[in-house]
């Protein structure tokens, strides 16, 4: 499928700024069943660019000077094939006990750990994984503004409401209480009719099959396996290490932030 995707980001502050500094991942991955075809990051200020230790493409944005707003525009062609049942293809140089570890996001607590008893209790099963999406996505009500992107997965179980971000730390954090490598995916999705935004997260999980061996792809949002509608930015270990825009400022007063999104399939 060829995605058209547009992504705007604009920040507005009540006073000056006298200094920005983000780290955009705003570029997408280039990976065996994704390819570039075209794409562009335009902003006010000095961008670096730079491969961080998960191998995705990002840039240092800086700006000096009064200013008052912040705008990122990204955008692009990107070409993505078709996935069987999630599967990843290619070998992927970094060990997946890399993605063993859990973060302040992903930290299981006794309650995520029963959560993880009773919906998985076969391990790494593409049955079983898929079976852990939909009770996550049955115990966690989608609901935009529930939570932040600061909130745990052992809080968003607790509420029983929260996003595309929280559904896959929690599915991360399941994945930890049984030492299976799992990984945080942002990206983009081509939503089709539904009412989910077009920025998205998702998570790859190493599987070992008797047909397979390696990363397989699951929209826990969804309760499915990602395809050729997903678009991948980052991975990391949670949000805070794949988060599209991540930054700190010297004054600005009180910051306000609109984002959208447009993704649109190119029919050939």
């Amino acid at each position: 499928m060829l995605l058209s995707i547009r992504h705007e980001t604009a920040y507005h502050y009540t006073a000056p700024l006298t200094y920005t500094i983000q780290q955009l991942r705003l570029s997408p991955r280039a990976e065996p069943h994704q390819q570039v075809r075209s794409w562009h990051v335009a902003t006010a200020g000095r961008r670096n660019a730079f491969l961080d230790a998960f191998g995705n493409l990002g840039h240092m944005l800086t700006i000096t000077g009064l200013h008052d707003e912040v705008r990122i525009l990204a955008g692009g062609t990107v070409s993505v094939d078709p996935l069987d049942r999630g599967r990843l293809p290619g070998n992927d140089p970094m060990s997946p006990l890399v993605f063993t570890v859990p973060t302040r996001l992903t930290e299981p607590d006794e309650q995520i750990a029963a959560f993880a008893a009773q919906h998985m209790p076969s391990g790494a099963r593409s049955a079983s994984l898929l079976a852990l999406a939909e009770a996550i996505r049955a115990s966690v009500d989608y609901r935009k503004g529930a939570t932040e992107v600061t909130t745990p997965a052992s809080h968003a179980l607790q509420l029983g409401q929260g996003v595309c971000q929280d559904h896959a730390h929690l599915f991360l954090s399941c994945c930890h209480v049984h030492g299976i490598p799992a990984r945080y995916v942002s990206g983009y999705i081509d939503p089709g009719e539904t009412e989910h935004a077009a920025s998205h997260a998702w998570v790859d999980v190493w599987l070992e099959e008797v047909d397979f061996s390696g990363w397989i792809s699951i929209d826990v949002t969804h309760a499915c396996y990602a395809g050729d509608a997903y678009c991948r930015l980052a991975i990391g270990r949670d949000y805070d290490s794949a988060a599209p825009v991540r930054g700190v400022r010297q004054g600005g007063g009180i910051e306000s932030l609109s984002v959208r999104v447009d993704v649109t399939p190119i029919v050939s």
